[in-house]
């Protein structure tokens, strides 16, 4: 890919409190450091180093905050959606200027300084004609994309590996509610800004109805323009990306005490796929899951407790090789404990392909250990069908196919290709995707599809994507 960043839309819509911390840039990007704390609140910690007598962070952010940069990002301009804005004969007749390019800045963590690679999230730069990296010591490199996944919102982006300084990785698993933490970002774009908190809570989910999500919840002040920022332990290792922020106003009045980073455990398995493949492939078990309630157990015949309860299972996948069956309880999944779906989809959400799954289940009175595979998305028959004139889906390939539910076959478009940088690849489609409804309208065929779309200038698609349904809307 060349200088600029061309990124797809997000595929999924915030919750009105939960807001993503990417800043419209209001002012020039600022060099140095802000770090404010009550001194006799770190009295009783030993292991911080001492400088006149009393405790300070700054050798440790003399050390981190080298690797953090400040981003910006070039974008279009929400006029230029507009068709009628586009016609200079319009724009002549009513007396209007261009559009003009949109700028915001957020921020990123050099991860790796040999091969210039630089972490950022999806949607600070997910509409990017051009994205710029900052250093802390004013060198601007114009970036380009070497990967992006929406469904965790991280980027990755690359700039000439010049004299950088890598953040060190610490281990996010290790972490634990009341560690201190130290967070370094570009908040509201007036340049790298250090503040201080704790954890405040581990494994958030809930706040992405699509993503995959295992955030750090942390006090330490983030606010907009902090997105894609590092959020590190008194050791200075990178434990998180901040990511965003909640608040009573969805986080548009600024800080309040919660914002949320992506810990590194999903960093790391995000970060290796998107430099392998320039995305996150996800594969396939084949089976679906809901949450226990007092019902469902008594119905089952098991006891209420935590765990995600299987809904079915798809014929000739991998959990009905390994001799899963609907109403089978799902407790464990590599010895760690799956408190519900959405838990057991986030860990499942990092699985790839060819990956072995183990999981512990229980069924009735058995406990039972089992083993899957992770494997591709299968492919269906299907009779191939135009995409119409539908500005959306172009650089896609949908088949008519047919997918068995609940042992009946039921009809639905296959997403067989995607083109790199094409408009269906950046507002998030993949090939795999099977597209079982538009504008709220259920389809079963390319015909259907493009039906519901033409004409409508917001398009909604529904979406199995593996083993988890997710909602791509575009205006």
């Amino acid at each position: 890919m060349g200088g600029g960043a061309n990124i797809p839309p997000a595929s999924t819509k915030m919750p009105a409190m939960f807001t993503m911390l990417r800043l419209p840039a209001r002012a020039a990007l600022l060099a140095g450091a802000m770090l404010g704390f009550a001194a006799s609140s770190w009295a009783a910690i030993p292991a911080l180093p001492m400088r006149d007598g009393m405790p300070t962070l700054a050798p440790i952010v003399e050390t981190v905050t080298p690797s953090v940069v400040n981003i910006s990002v070039v974008s279009r301009s929400p006029e230029e959606n507009n068709p009628l804005a586009r016609d200079p004969y319009f724009r002549r007749f009513f007396g209007l200027r261009s559009p003009e390019p949109q700028l915001s800045a957020g921020s990123g963590v050099i991860v790796d300084a040999k091969l210039g690679y630089v972490l950022t999230n999806h949607h600070v730069i997910k509409d990017a004609l051009q994205a710029f990296v900052i250093l802390k010591d004013g060198r601007r490199h114009q970036a380009r994309l070497v990967g992006s996944d929406a469904a965790t919102d991280l980027a990755l982006l690359a700039i000439p590996p010049e004299g950088l300084v890598e953040a060190r990785f610490g281990d996010s698993d290790s972490m634990q509610v009341g560690d201190f933490v130290i967070a370094i970002g570009n908040p509201f774009g007036i340049g790298q800004t250090v503040t201080s908190g704790i954890v405040s809570a581990l494994g958030r989910s809930g706040l992405l109805p699509a993503g995959y999500e295992d955030f750090i919840q942390t006090d330490a002040s983030i606010n907009p323009g902090n997105s894609g920022g590092a959020l590190v332990n008194l050791k200075g290792e990178l434990v998180g990306i901040n990511t965003a922020i909640l608040g009573p106003t969805g986080g548009q009045g600024g800080n309040v005490g919660i914002g949320f980073a992506v810990p590194t455990s999903i960093v790391r398995t995000v970060m290796a796929q998107l430099i392998k493949f320039g995305e996150m492939k996800r594969g396939w078990l084949g089976f679906t899951t809901q949450d226990v309630t007092a019902a469902l157990a008594k119905s089952l015949g098991i006891a209420e407790r935590p765990g995600a309860v299987i809904a079915q299972v798809q014929p000739d996948s991998p959990a009905s090789a390994a001799g899963l069956r609907e109403g089978d309880l799902i407790v464990e999944i590599g010895n760690r404990v799956v408190r519900n779906t959405a838990a057991l989809r986030n860990r499942l959400g990092l699985a790839t392909i060819g990956d072995t799954i183990d999981l512990r289940v229980l069924r009735v009175n058995q406990d039972l250990r089992v083993r899957l595979r992770v494997t591709e998305v299968p492919s269906a028959p299907a009779g191939t069908a135009g995409t119409g004139d539908i500005p959306f889906l172009a650089g896609a390939t949908m088949n008519n196919a047919e997918r068995t539910t609940g042992g009946q076959k039921v009809l639905v478009v296959l997403v067989t290709k995607v083109e790199a940088g094409s408009a269906s690849f950046r507002i998030g489609l993949r090939a795999g995707d099977v597209i079982i409804g538009a504008n709220n309208k259920r389809v079963g065929n390319v015909t259907e599809l493009v039906t519901a779309l033409r004409g409508n200038e917001k398009m909604v698609l529904n979406i199995l994507r593996g083993d988890f349904q997710l909602t791509i809307s575009v205006r």
